[in-house]
């Protein structure tokens, strides 16, 4: 799906400000019957759990509304008039005045909706969104919805982050030709000193088409016709990390006179991403890994996008050394990626499939252990709804020379019987819908090389491991020889590379002791050491991303003390002692091995 942006046939409205908003009953409703009777309302983007003094918002459970009033441009006559919902989190119904124009289950993907025979150029419409934050066992990520005796309904998940909830990114209405481009796919590739540029045009209706490929400064550096085609860039600039350079393609819809009737240009960058043995290669060069699992997640806005956040935190990650991040535990803001397009920075982008896990449930709770994958648990409609997500990315998230690799959940049960049955198609699904990047999972602590039931199926093997946090606590000998042992066995029996995608320790910013005690700054420093020692001397390791860039709010718990401390900045962005550890060794390091820079 085609990010809209403004062109020389196209106009862009932002939605974006001040909306009505409303609580809805539990089962639903229909305040869309008219203007919101309410006293409340609500920035967008931004989640609504933390703007309001009320705890009965923020422990709402069900349908929200949002209601403004929009102006079409009169300018607009016949052109066509899209609405567009850049997530709703986490199911959507759009309405304009009392009509339903577009419904949407999935909370971090966009959908939108041609609304021109509802609407007239000039003209005033009430537009109404309701969202709704519920999870069950066929959403992405799951949940369960209990009724408490007071008759309060309780939303409980397995995901350690806070279910925020509410439109958390843009609206926009923006306007498209009659006959216009529907959608473009760009895969690249490179032949010494010359980049091809292969793409497919998708047109709403048959149609001719032109394309031109522009350097950055403008200049056409390649033409084609037709749908599809593969062009060549003679002398081309490829993309980098750390040292990004993006092209444009410009595609022009023909009338049957020749004139243009719609253009549309998608960035790219021209790139390739290889898994050859067990290295990962960009551009044909060996790429290590070092960064971050992060959150769309600050204080008051909850999920909601924040540009100032968005540069800062690209701004921290340059300054610490960070190369590349996960999109945990959900797919970004389209911002998000395109900043990292622009800037070089590598991205592992992830679907919402967090929580397929119910041995968690059983550890946390001490409750009998159930079969995560059956069909009174996770079994077809749910493999559905993770079928739905992960098209839903790769549609929106193809063309982003950033992104290098599909993670396709998250800690699921993986070494659980039925986890090949729920895994393999989705597998073969992923590399159907772009054969051109590899794909990984990240694997829970429970998962070893002795009993994974599915690392075979995937091309890279992303590692979840707390040894000195939730084993070994405090007992950093011990934690390093266990992590070194569990990542030869993983080296040894799949010969993939491996990363190290979450490693952390709870921290208290302020809390220091002599002695390497948990929750204190230097225990902090010295866990990440003891991890990298053991990570140096894994051959086949290509990357470490820790967890987490930053703390953030996660629901309540004992084990939780204001949301989840991991992070090596606090949720305010300040850095605790651990940041200038990683900066020293992050920095030095330059996106290759220890090995291969002489340390």
């Amino acid at each position: 799906m085609l990010k809209p942006r403004p062109t020389a046939t196209r106009e862009l409205v932002s939605l974006d400000g001040i909306w009505r908003f409303a609580v809805g009953p539990a089962a639903g409703g229909e305040p869309w019957s008219g203007p919101l009777d309410t006293p409340l309302e609500a920035p967008v983007p931004a989640s609504y759990n933390d703007l309001f003094a009320d705890s009965a918002i923020r422990d709402h459970v069900g349908w929200v509304w949002y209601q403004r009033t929009v102006r079409v441009p009169r300018g607009w006559a016949g052109e066509r008039a899209v609405l567009r919902v850049d997530a709703a989190t986490h199911e959507g119904k759009v309405y304009v005045d009392d009509v339903l124009v577009a419904r949407h289950v999935g909370g971090y993907t966009p959908f939108e909706a041609d609304i021109t025979e509802h609407v007239r150029p000039g003209g005033e419409f009430r537009l109404t969104i309701g969202v709704n934050n519920e999870l069950t066992d066929v959403t992405m990520p799951p949940g369960t919805i209990t009724v408490a005796q007071d008759g309060r309904r309780k939303q409980t998940y397995l995901h350690d982050f806070y279910n925020y909830a509410g439109l958390a990114r843009s609206v926009w209405l923006y306007s498209r030709p009659a006959v216009h481009v529907e959608d473009i796919t760009v895969v690249t590739g490179l032949d010494g000193s010359t980049g091809t540029v292969g793409y497919t045009v998708e047109t709403n209706a048959p149609a001719a088409v032109r394309v031109r490929a522009l350097d950055a400064g403008g200049a056409a550096v390649a033409a084609g016709e037709g749908p599809n085609g593969t062009l060549r860039i003679d002398g081309v600039t490829p993309w980098r990390p750390g040292a990004a350079y993006l092209y444009d393609l410009v595609v022009d819809v023909l009338d049957t006179d020749g004139e243009v009737v719609d253009t549309f240009g998608e960035p790219f960058g021209v790139r390739t991403v290889e898994v050859r043995g067990t290295r990962f290669l960009i551009n044909g060069e060996p790429f290590y890994f070092t960064g971050f699992g992060k959150h769309e997640d600050t204080p008051v806005r909850g999920k909601g996008h924040d540009n100032a956040y968005l540069v800062h935190d690209f701004q921290l990650m340059e300054w610490i050394g960070a190369n590349s991040f996960r999109t945990s535990h959900y797919p970004y803001a389209e911002e998000v990626m395109e900043f990292a397009d622009r800037h070089g920075i590598v991205v592992i982008d992830e679907t919402a499939a967090v929580g397929l896990n119910l041995a968690v449930e059983s550890g946390l709770l001490g409750t009998p252990p159930r079969p995560t994958f059956s069909d009174e648990t996770f079994g077809d409609d749910t493999r559905a709804a993770h079928a739905r997500a992960i098209r839903e990315l790769i549609a929106r998230d193809k063309n982003h020379p950033s992104v290098v690799m599909w993670c396709i959940a998250n800690e699921p049960s993986s070494n659980e019987e039925g986890a090949r049955e729920y895994f393999e198609p989705l597998v073969e699904l992923t590399r159907t819908l772009d054969p051109t990047r590899p794909v990984t999972y990240a694997a829970v602590m429970f998962a070893t090389h002795k009993n994974d039931r599915i690392a075979d199926l995937f091309d890279v093997l992303c590692i979840n491991r707390y040894y000195g946090w939730y084993v070994a606590t405090g007992d950093l000998a011990t934690a390093e020889a266990y992590l070194e042992g569990d990542l030869r066995g993983w080296a040894e029996k799949f010969d993939k590379p491996i990363m190290v995608s979450e490693y952390g320790a709870d921290t208290l910013p302020g809390l220091h002791s002599l002695w390497p005690a948990p929750w204190t700054e230097e225990y902090q420093i010295e866990y990440l050491e003891a991890n990298h020692r053991a990570f140096d001397r894994i051959d086949a390791f290509i990357g470490e991303h820790v967890w987490n860039f930053a703390d953030f709010q996660t629901s309540n718990g004992i084990h939780r003390v204001g949301g989840n401390k991991k992070g090596v900045f606090t949720r305010e962005r300040h850095p605790k002692a651990a940041a200038h550890a990683l900066r020293r060794r992050w920095r030095g390091l330059g996106g290759r091995k220890p090995s291969d820079t002489g340390e």
